[in-house]
C-alpha cells in the first residue's frame, strides 16, 4: 500500500494551448485540483516552489486555502528553498497553515535547486556566513527552522508588554503540535539523505539526483532510500520515517492521452549538469497503455522502496484533464501494482 499524491509546479503562460494563462489561474486551479483530488481518493496535494519564475512561489497562502477547502488530504511542498527563507517567520506561517488544515501539513524543504537568477537569495537579503557556501546556509536555516518548530521558549519577554505574557521565555506563535515531525528534506545526494535522517526529517527524492554510481536512476534512488533508512535507525529515532519519490506517469486510456503523451520521448534516463560541477541523472517518464505501464513500473526499484508516490502533473492542461490523469492511475495502475 502506498500514499499517492500529485506534485504541481504551477506553471502559467499566455499560450494558446494552456488552460492556465495567469498567476491567478494557477492559484485558483491549484485549490480546485486539490479539492477534486481529495474527492477521487488521492492522498496528497503537493506544490513546488520556485522564485523569479512564472510558477508557484509563496506556498503558505495556497496551503492555507487548500487546507480550508479540504478535510482529509495531506497538503505539502516539494520543496521550499531554505536559502530564501527567514526561518522564524516561516515557523509562524507553517504553524498557521497546519492549524487551518488541522494537522495535515507535510512540509518539504531543501537547500534549493538551480535558480532562475544569479544568487537570487541575495535579493531577499540573505548571504552565507563567513566560511559558508549557499548550500551550507540553506542547511543551517533548516536546522534553525526545526529547532523553533519544537515550541520551546527562547525570547526574553518585555517587562512592559502591550499584552500580558505567560511566565518564562516566549516561543513563536501560533504553535502547532506535531508539525516538527512532519518536515521532509529534498535530497539530491546520498550524503544529504543521510543528513536528513540524522536530523529526523522524512525524505523526498525527486526525479533527479546526483549521478553517484553510473547505475540507472531508479537503482541509485533505491540505494539512496536504503542508506537513509539505515541512518534513521542508527540515529535512534522512535517514530517511523517516510519516503516519497516523484514520477511522471501517464496511463494512455483514450485518444486525448495518446495525443498528449503517446509519443513521450523521455522513456530513458537522461544525464545532465544541474550545476557547473554537478553531474545529475534524470529519471525517465512513464507513458503507455495500462498493461505495459504496469509491467514497466513493477521494475522500478525506488518506487518499491518508497511509501509515498508523488505524481508530477501537467498543470497547464487544466483541472479537468489532470483529474482524469490522476483517476486513471488510481483505476488502472494502483490496484494492479498493489498500491491500493
Amino acid at each position: 500500500m502506498k500514499k499517492i499524491g500529485f506534485l504541481s509546479f504551477g506553471h502559467w503562460a499566455n499560450h494558446p494551448a494552456y488552460q492556465v494563462r495567469t498567476a491567478s489561474d494557477t492559484l485558483l486551479q491549484s485549490i480546485d485540483l486539490a479539492v477534486a483530488a481529495e474527492e477521487i481518493g488521492l492522498d496528497g496535494a503537493y506544490f513546488r516552489v520556485h522564485h523569479f519564475a512564472a510558477q508557484l512561489a509563496s506556498p503558505f497562502p495556497l496551503l492555507s486555502a487548500v487546507g480550508a477547502k479540504t478535510s482529509r488530504i495531506e497538503i505539502g511542498t516539494g520543496v521550499i528553498d531554505m536559502r530564501y527563507e527567514n526561518p522564524l517567520y516561516m515557523v509562524e506561517d507553517a504553524g498557521a497553515a497546519d492549524l487551518i488544515s488541522e494537522g495535515r501539513l507535510q512540509l518539504g524543504i531543501s537547500r534549493g535547486s538551480p535558480e532562475q537568477v544569479i544568487e537570487g537569495w541575495r535579493h531577499f537579503g540573505y548571504t552565507p556566513d563567513e566560511g559558508e557556501n549557499d548550500a551550507d546556509m540553506g542547511r543551517r536555516k533548516a536546522l534553525q527552522f526545526l529547532e523553533k518548530l519544537q515550541g520551546i521558549g527562547f525570547a526574553q519577554p518585555n517587562p512592559y508588554p502591550m499584552f500580558p505574557n505567560p511566565p518564562g521565555l516566549l516561543r513563536l506563535e501560533p504553535y502547532s503540535a506535531g508539525l516538527r515531525e512532519r518536515i521532509w528534506w529534498g535530497a539530491a545526494s546520498n550524503a544529504t539523505a543521510v543528513w536528513a535522517a540524522e536530523n529526523g526529517m522524512h525524505l523526498q527524492s525527486s526525479t533527479l539526483k546526483y549521478d553517484e554510481s553510473g547505475k540507472p536512476f531508479h537503482e541509485q534512488q533505491a540505494e539512496q532510500i536504503r542508506l537513509y533508512r539505515e541512518a534513521w535507525k542508527k540515529a535512534g529515532h522512535t517514530r517511523e520515517p517516510r519516503v516519497s519519490v516523484s514520477r511522471s506517469i501517464f496511463a494512455l486510456v483514450n485518444d486525448q492521452d495518446r495525443y498528449y503523451f503517446g509519443r513521450e520521448a523521455d522513456r530513458t534516463d537522461k544525464i545532465g549538469m544541474i550545476e557547473q560541477d554537478k553531474r545529475a541523472i534524470f529519471g525517465r517518464s512513464y507513458a503507455a497503455e495500462p498493461d505495459q505501464l504496469n509491467e514497466e513500473l513493477a521494475k522500478d526499484e525506488a518506487i518499491k522502496e518508497a511509501d509515498t508516490l508523488l505524481l508530477t502533473i501537467p498543470n497547464t492542461l487544466g483541472v479537468e484533464y489532470n483529474v482524469h490523469v490522476l483517476s486513471s492511475i488510481l483505476t488502472h495502475v494502483a490496484p494492479a501494482l498493489g498500491w491500493r
